[in-house]
């Protein structure tokens, strides 16, 4: 028998139970792995709440984490028993032992403790993403990067500031404005109010060709209006909630503005992607270049109050939950 986070139905976090299951055995082309630290992130809320809707009931939360494989099934040559492996974007990571497919495992390399792997498997993919892919950003640009001082807002900031990139910061404090500073925002910006106006002062009236929105509709229209004309808006979570009934011709009137609502199981779908992105991740941070904050830590069994936590924004950094 194994330990695990279940829900029933959706809910607030009372619905989070504490529960024994059994330990499943790996069939064809999974491993079986002990997880020694699991991610939490906003996309579990969203999940919990029915804002992404699951498969069934009951459920198992949770996009990624790491441990080491106990087991594998058959036609499995990627991973072996023994192997330190992380993994992200594959539901199911709220339990002690759990199966996964094999292709969606990596291998940490020396010197990636399981913990800081858990912390920056979902989120530094998400960057990677948002910041390679998504937009290529370039030394000399001015982005925006709203809760800069969460944890992915902070991996993006350092990551953005490596690749030499003005970061201007959007968070709810002056504690979280000074965090964001100290991990490369050179300028932060508290609070929504009159936001187009405080990138115009920050920018000489350039405004940016980039934000990166993860709060959702709250933010969403003073995002569109910082961007400079044929603009990107990434929004990428709805903290604050969903972003709906938006008007095309907002985009319009705006400069021929860009918006796209970007998701990571789209960038890592195939084996090659996932390597070549964890590859790129394991590099800034195993350089120094990005380092990965770990702000809460909890027992497995106290998922409920990591939700709270992350739902009341009291957090910075990254949520990590060790199986009991």
């Amino acid at each position: 028998m194994s330990k695990a986070i279940r829900i029933h139905a959706y809910g607030g976090p009372e619905v989070l139970q504490w529960e024994d299951v059994p330990t499943p055995e790996p069939g064809p082309g999974e491993a079986l792995i002990r997880q020694q630290a699991v991610g939490v992130n906003y996309i579990d809320i969203y999940y919990r709440t029915g804002l992404y809707k699951l498969p069934g009931f009951p459920a198992v939360l949770g996009m990624e984490g790491a441990g080491e494989v106990l087991a594998v099934g058959s036609d499995v040559t990627d991973v072996v028993p023994g192997d330190r492996v992380a993994y992200s974007s594959s539901i199911g990571g709220y339990v002690g032992k759990r199966i996964i497919a094999a292709d969606r495992l990596v291998k940490l390399p020396e010197g990636v403790d399981s913990e800081t792997a858990a912390a920056m498997m979902l989120r530094g993919l998400t960057v990677q993403a948002l910041l390679r892919q998504v937009h290529a950003v370039q030394p000399g640009e001015t982005i925006l990067v709203h809760a800069a001082a969460g944890g992915v807002g902070l991996l993006l900031c350092q990551w953005a500031s490596h690749l030499g990139a003005t970061v201007i910061g959007v968070v709810s404090s002056a504690a979280k404005a000074e965090m964001a500073r100290s991990h490369g925002a050179t300028h932060t910006i508290v609070g929504l109010e009159d936001l187009p106006g405080q990138v115009k002062r920050l920018t000489d009236g350039a405004m940016v060709p980039v934000v990166y929105d993860s709060v959702g509709k709250d933010s969403f229209m003073g995002s569109l209006d910082c961007l400079a004309p044929r603009g990107l808006m990434v929004s990428y979570g709805n903290a604050s909630g969903e972003v709906a009934g938006v008007n095309l011709s907002a985009l319009s009137s705006r400069g021929s503005l860009y918006l796209t609502r970007p998701t990571l199981t789209t960038f890592i779908a195939r084996r090659e992607l996932l390597q070549a992105a964890a590859a790129e991740l394991f590099d800034v941070v195993g350089s120094g270049a990005v380092k990965v904050e770990v702000g809460t830590r909890l027992p497995l069994s106290q998922a409920a109050e990591a939700h709270r936590a992350l739902a009341s924004r009291a957090t910075t950094g990254s949520t990590i939950l060790i199986p009991d």
